[in-house]
């Protein structure tokens, strides 16, 4: 019901931007967010938008370089990824959480996509 899309191969210092369609269903009352994860690590938060787009939350690794945003007519949320270094390589996720509020713990997003590939290289 979530499908993400707009990963790739990148230099360092280049820009990237993800986008999540959803279907089937409405998420327009939701939290939407992404979530990446390296070989070999365990699943980490990245951005969430509240249900309005009026609040958002970045981890500390992103801040300053990726901007998250949503629209809720076409179902869709987005990830714009500047500055991009080796360590932002991952396959990065999309999710969709009830609350509507924009959370970033993994276990209260309730779909999720499939992820696509972000590689950055040196």
């Amino acid at each position: 019901q979530l499908q993400a899309y707009g990963g790739g191969l990148v230099q360092a210092g280049g820009s990237l931007r993800l986008s999540c369609a959803a279907s089937g269903r409405t998420f327009s009352r939701y939290g939407l967010g992404w979530f990446r994860q390296a070989p070999g690590k365990e699943r980490e938060f990245v951005a969430t938008i509240s249900w309005s787009g009026g609040s958002t939350f970045y981890a500390d690794s992103v801040k300053g370089r990726f901007t998250i945003s949503r629209d809720n007519a076409k179902n869709t949320v987005f990830l714009q990824m500047n500055s991009l270094k080796p360590e932002d390589t991952a396959v990065y996720y999309c999710a969709a959480e009830p609350t509507g509020i924009g959370l970033d713990q993994v276990s209260v997003y309730s779909y999720w996509g499939q992820g696509t590939q972000v590689t950055v290289s040196s």
